[in-house]
C-alpha cells in the first residue's frame, strides 16, 4: 500500500517541474491518464528523478505503464526472456541490440523502482525482480551474440566436435539472486573444453574465440550509448584478477581456485551461479568450486580471512573519508553479510545445508544449527531487509550506485517519506540504532583484530625463534628444572619439530598462525606438571597438522581447545596419538560440555542415524568413511569422560560396547541394502525380517569393549539351499547371506582415509579359519554338539546375539543354553580347561620374577575369566539360570546366590577382575604394554590363585 504521509512540498515542487516538462513532450497524457493516475506518476516523479526522467526521455512509457497495467503484473521471467530474446532476434547489429537491451531494462527498472517506493513492494521480491532482469538481458545478449560470433568465425568446439558455450558465472548478489537496484554485475567467463572452430574462414582457438565474444559481450551490457546503459560489468573477480585471460577452460578454472585461490575469493564464490539456463553448466562449475569452498573439516581460517578483509574495508573507509555508508559501515550490511558467510565457510563443509546462495536461507539454518541464538538471527535478519530497502532507495531516486545517506535536504527527505517517517532526524535515529545493534553482533561473533589474550613470556619467544639450533635450545631450556637425560630428550624433541617447520611446505598463512601460536603453546607446554609426557605428544601432533592451515588455526583461534588438547594428550597417549593420525577429531574439541558428556548409551543408535543423513546414500565410499569418523569422534568423547574421571571402568565399557553395537547394525543394514538392490529378497523372509543375526564373542559379548579392542564375531542364518532370492540376479539364499558376510567383512575392514572400522576375527565359528563364514542356525547347533572343543564351548559363555530378528536370536539362545547345560564331569573338564590355560600361558606370558603379565600371568585376568567360564559350564545343567549373563562380574554374583562360591569369595573375584581390566585399561590409555609390578596386586593375585586351587585341584 503506498504511504499515507503527505509528499512534503519540496518534493511536490520537483515534481511539478518534471511533470510539466514532460506534458510539454506528450500532452495526449492529460487525456489518457485519470487524475488518480496523473497523482500517483506526479508522486513517483517527486521520489525519483530516474522515474521522472525516464519517462521524459521515452514518453510513451508512462502511457504503457497505466494503460497495459503493467504495474499491476506480477514479473515473470521465463515470460520476459523469451520477449526479450524475439526481440534481439530482429537485430542484425551490435548496435541494434545495445538500443533493445537498453530499453528493456530501461522499462523494467522503472517499474521495479515504482513499485518498491510507492506500493510498498517487499525488498525480497525487489531482490528477485532485479536479479531476474540482469540474468535476463545477460543470458540473452550471450545466446544473441554467440550466434553473430559463430557465423562470423565458426562454431568453437572441442575434439570431438561437440560446439563449446560461453558459460557465464554471476558473482555477489547476483549470484545469490540479491540484486540491488544500481549495482554492478560481476562475472567471470569460462568454457568447458579447450579446441578450436570448425565451419569458418579459419580456425581459432576456443579461448580466443571466447575472449573476443567475452569482449562484445561487455559491451553490449556495460557501454553507455544515448539510452544509457544495461548494468555495470565488473570482470575482475575472473581467475588472476585483472591480469588474467578474460575467458578460461573448465580445466584452468579448476587448477586457479585448487592452486592458487586466495581467502578473500571463497566468500566471493559462495554466492557464483551459472547464469547459463541450462542447468548442467551450474553442476559443473559448483562440483569444481565446492571442495575450495566448503572444506570438509570446521574452517576456522575463515575468521581470520575475514578479520583481514574487514580491516581493509575500514581502512578504506578512513582513506576516502567515507561516512554514514549504510553498506561498509559499522553495523553495515556487510558486517550481515561477513557473519553468515564467515559461518558458512567455517561449518559449510560439515553442514550441506548451509551450502546456499541465499543469505536469507543460511542465516535461518545458522539458528536452527546453534550457531547464532533465535534473537540474533531475528534481529541480523529484520535489520538486513531494512539496510537493503534504504540501499535501493537512495539507488533508486537517480539510478547512481551509492550506499551513502545523502547530506540534501530533498533527497532525505525522499528517503524518511518512503521508510515511512515525517522527519529525517526520526528515520537517521532509528537506523542508528539497528547499525548499533548489528554492529555487537557481529563483535560477538566474529570479532575485530586482535591482541593475542596470552601473550608469552621473553623466553618462550626466544626459544620459538631459536629454530633448530641444539646448542640454542639446549641454553634456553636450561632454566626449567629436570634432569640432563629428561633435559636431553626435549632438545631432541624441540629440534626435531623445529627442523620440519623449517623444511615442510607449510604456506605464508599457515607460518603466520605459528607465528601467533607457538610462543604461548610453548610456554603451556613448559609450564604443564607432566611437560616430559605432554611436549612430545603434542610436537608430534603439530608436525603431522604443519601443512594443513586450518587446524592450526582452529587452535590458534580457540585457546580453550588448546587447553582441552593439553589435557587429553597427558592423559593418554593412545588418544595424542589419534588425534595425530586423524586430525579431524580436533574439531571435537570445541565444546567442553559435549567432550566431556558422552551420550546415554541409548542414544547412540539415533546419534549415528542423525550424523549419516547428511551422506548421500548412494555415496558407499563417504558412508564408510562417515561410519569411522562416528566411531573416532565417539571414542575420543568416551576417552575425555574417562580421563576426566565422569566415567568408571565399567561405565567406559559400556559405551564402547553400545558404539560398538550399532555400528555393526549400521553396517549390516547397509550391507543388506546393496544385497538386495543386486539380488532381491530371500524367498523365505516375512515383511522386515532379515533371517541374519550376528553373534559377538569375548569382549563385545561380555560388554567389556576396551579401546583398541578387535570384534569376535560370527555370522548365523535361518535358511536352506531349498530357497531363492526374487530380485533380477537370482541367487539361493545360502549364497545370499555367504555374499552377505563377504560384503559386511569388507565394509569393516576396508582401511579409508580414516583407517578400518574395526578389525574383525572370525576365528570362533564353526571349523574356525576353514569354516563356512556364515552358518545356518541348525548347522551350528550340530557343530556345537557334535564337534566342537571344551575352549569353544568356554567361549560361547560370552556370546550373545548384538544384532538380529528377535526369532533368530531366541534360536540361538536355546542352542547356546542348550550347549551350557550338557552334563559334564568335574574332573574332565578342570583337566581340558587347565591344558587349555596352560598352553596359552605357555606361549603368550611375559611375565618376569617382578613383573606380572595382568592378562597371562597366574591370577591374572585369563585365570579369573577360566574360572567363570568353567563354573558356567559345570553346574548349568543344574542351574539353568547361570547361563543368562555373559559378563563375569553377574556371572560370579549369581555363583555367590547359588552357593557355588562364598560371597566374600565371588565379591574378591569380581573385585580382582575390576582391578586387573581398570590397570589394563590404564596400560591401553598410555600406550604402554599390560604390564604391572607384581607386588602392587599381590591381594588380587591371591584371591585369584586361591580360588583356582580350589576349583582344579
Amino acid at each position: 500500500m503506498p504511504s499515507t504521509l503527505p509528499v512534503p512540498s519540496e518534493l511536490s515542487t520537483i515534481a511539478e517541474q518534471s511533470w510539466e516538462r514532460l506534458i510539454e513532450l506528450a500532452p495526449n497524457l492529460l487525456e489518457q491518464l485519470d487524475p488518480q493516475q496523473q497523482l500517483q506518476s506526479k508522486t513517483a516523479f517527486a521520489l525519483s528523478d530516474f522515474i521522472a526522467r525516464s519517462c521524459i526521455s521515452q514518453p510513451g512509457l508512462l502511457s504503457d505503464i497505466w494503460q497495459q497495467q503493467l504495474l499491476e503484473q506480477p514479473l515473470n521471467e521465463q515470460q520476459m526472456r523469451e520477449q526479450l530474446s524475439a526481440t534481439l532476434a530482429e537485430q542484425i547489429t551490435d548496435d541494434g541490440a545495445k538500443k533493445v537491451l537498453r530499453q528493456f531494462r530501461r522499462m523494467q527498472m522503472v517499474l521495479i523502482a515504482w513499485r518498491d517506493l510507492l506500493l510498498k513492494q517487499a525488498v525480497t521480491d525487489s531482490f528477485a525482480q532485479v536479479s531476474a532482469v540482469a540474468d535476463s538481458c545477460v543470458d540473452c545478449a550471450n545466446q544473441w551474440l554467440y550466434k553473430r560470433c559463430c557465423s562470423e568465425s565458426g562454431t568453437p568446439s572441442d575434439a570431438e566436435g561437440n560446439a563449446q558455450p560461453l558459460v557465464v558465472i554471476g558473482m555477489g548478489k547476483l549470484g545469490g539472486r540479491e540484486l540491488n537496484f544500481s549495482s554492478d554485475i560481476d562475472l567471470i567467463f569460462c568454457f568447458p573444453e579447450n579446441g578450436e572452430t570448425q565451419g569458418g574462414r579459419r580456425s581459432i582457438a576456443n579461448q580466443q574465440f571466447f575472449i573476443r565474444m567475452g569482449q562484445r559481450l561487455i559491451q553490449l551490457i556495460d557501454q553507455t550509448t544515448v539510452d544509457g546503459f544495461v548494468f555495470r560489468v565488473d570482470m575482475r573477480l575472473r581467475p588472476f584478477g585483472e591480469s588474467g585471460p578474460l575467458a578460461v577452460s573448465y580445466a584452468a578454472f579448476e587448477d586457479y581456485y585448487q592452486h592458487h585461490g586466495r581467502d578473500w575469493e571463497r566468500y566471493a564464490m559462495v554466492k557464483a551461479r551459472v547464469i547459463n539456463q541450462d542447468l548442467r553448466f551450474d553442476q559443473d562449475i559448483q562440483a569444481m568450486l565446492k571442495p575450495y569452498v566448503y572444506r570438509r573439516y570446521i574452517d576456522f581460517s575463515a575468521i581470520q580471512a575475514l578479520r583481514s578483509m574487514k580491516a581493509m574495508i575500514n581502512s578504506e573507509i578512513r582513506r576516502k573519508g567515507l561516512r554514514d555508508n549504510i553498506k561498509l559501515g559499522s553495523g553495515g550490511i556487510r558486517e550481515i553479510e561477513f557473519i553468515v558467510q564467515t559461518f558458512q565457510l567455517i561449518r559449510g563443509g560439515r553442514e550441506p545445508v548451509l551450502q546456499t546462495r541465499s543469505l536469507l536461507q543460511a542465516l535461518s539454518q545458522l539458528s536452527e544449527h546453534g550457531e547464532l541464538s533465535e534473537a540474533q538471527t531475528k534481529m541480523l535478519r529484520e535489520h538486513y531487509l531494512y539496510l537493503r530497502q534504504v540501499e535501493n532507495i537512495l539507488q533508486q531516486i537517480d539510478d547512481q550506485q551509492t550506499q551513502t545517506l545523502p547530506d540534501t535536504s530533498g533527497d532525505q527527505q525522499r528517503v524518511a517519506w518512503v521508510m515511512g517517517h515525517d522527519n529525517w532526524e526520526s528515520f537517521y535515529q532509528q537506523l542508528q540504532q539497528g547499525l548499533t545493534q548489528v554492529n555487537a553482533c557481529f563483535q560477538s561473533a566474529i570479532g575485530e583484530e586482535e591482541q593475542e589474550e596470552h601473550q608469552a613470556g621473553q623466553e618462550y619467544d626466544d626459544l620459538w625463534h631459536c629454530g633448530a639450533d641444539r646448542e640454542a635450545l639446549a641454553s634456553l631450556m636450561s632454566k626449567h628444572v629436570c634432569s640432563e637425560e629428561e633435559q636431553k630428550a626435549r632438545v631432541e624433541t624441540m629440534y626435531h619439530f623445529m627442523h620440519a617447520v623449517e623444511k615442510r611446505q607449510i604456506g605464508q598463512r599457515g607460518r603466520q598462525t605459528l607465528e601467533r601460536m607457538m610462543p604461548s603453546l610453548l610456554q603451556q607446554l613448559f609450564e604443564h606438571p607432566q611437560t616430559s609426557l605432554v611436549l612430545p605428544r603434542v610436537m608430534v601432533l603439530l608436525e603431522r597438522i604443519l601443512s594443513r592451515t586450518a587446524y592450526l588455526e582452529l587452535l590458534a583461534e580457540n585457546p580453550a581447545s588448546l587447553q582441552q588438547l593439553l589435557r587429553l594428550c597427558a592423559g593418554s597417549a593412545m588418544l595424542a596419538q589419534k588425534l595425530a593420525s586423524f586430525p579431524i577429531l580436533l574439531d571435537e574439541l570445541l565444546d567442553p560440555k559435549l567432550l566431556y558428556n558422552p551420550a546415554s548409551e541409548d542414544s547412540y543408535a539415533q546419534q549415528l542415524r542423525e550424523f549419516m543423513l547428511r551422506i548421500p546414500p548412494d555415496d558407499m565410499e563417504q558412508q564408510m568413511e562417515a561410519l569411522r569418523q562416528f566411531k573416532q569422534i565417539q571414542q575420543l568423547r568416551i576417552t575425555a569422560a574417562d580421563i576426566a574421571g565422569a566415567l568408571p571402568l565399567m561405565k567406559v565399557s559400556d559405551h564402547l560396547t553400545a558404539v560398538a553395537e550399532v555400528i555393526v547394525n549400521a553396517v549390516v543394514e547397509q550391507a543388506w541394502i546393496q544385497m538386495v538392490e543386486r539380488h532381491g529378497y530371500p524367498e523365505h523372509l516375512g515383511e522386515q525380517q532379515r533371517g541374519f543375526a550376528v553373534v559377538g564373542y569375548g569382549k563385545i559379548g561380555g560388554i567389556e569393549t576396551g579401546y583398541s579392542s578387535d570384534l569376535d564375531l560370527v555370522f548365523l542364518h535361518n535358511s536352506d539351499s531349498s530357497t531363492y532370492t526374487n530380485g533380477p540376479k537370482q541367487i539361493d539364499s545360502k549364497q545370499f547371506y555367504l555374499k552377505l558376510a563377504q560384503r559386511i567383512m569388507h565394509l569393516f575392514n576396508t582401511r579409508t582415509a580414516s583407517g578400518v572400522l574395526y578389525e574383525l576375527d572370525m576365528r570362533l565359528r564353526p571349523s574356525g579359519a576353514s569354516g563356512l563364514l556364515v552358518s545356518a542356525i541348525e548347522a551350528f547347533e550340530q557343530y556345537q554338539v557334535k564337534e566342537a572343543w571344551t575352549w569353544e564351548h568356554q567361549a560361547l559363555v560370552r556370546a550373545r546375539v548384538i544384532y538380529g530378528d528377535a526369532e533368530l536370536a531366541e534360536s540361538f539362545a536355546q542352542v547356546r543354553h542348550k550347549i551350557l547345560a550338557q552334563p559334564r564331569q568335574a574332573a574332565e573338564l578342570a583337566k581340558q580347561v587347565q591344558e587349555m590355560r596352560s598352553k596359552m600361558q605357555g606361549h603368550l606370558s611375559r611375565e618376569t620374577e617382578d613383573v606380572l603379565d595382568l592378562k597371562q600371568s597366574p591370577g591374572g585376568m585369563v585365570d579369573i575369566e577360566f574360572i567363570a567360564q568353567y563354573l558356567v559350564l559345570l553346574h548349568t545343567q543344574e542351574y539353568p539360570q547361570l547361563s543368562k549373563w555373559t559378563d563375569n562380574v553377574r556371572i560370579f554374583e549369581s555363583c555367590a546366590e547359588l552357593d557355588l562360591l562364598k560371597p566374600e569369595q565371588a565379591q574378591g573375584l569380581s573385585q580382582s577382575y575390576l582391578d586387573i581390566r581398570d590397570e589394563c585399561h590404564r596400560c591401553g590409555l598410555q600406550g604402554l604394554p599390560r604390564l604391572a609390578n607384581k607386588a602392587e596386586f599381590k591381594q588380587d593375585l591371591s584371591v585369584v590363585t586361591d580360588t583356582w586351587q580350589q576349583l582344579f585341584t
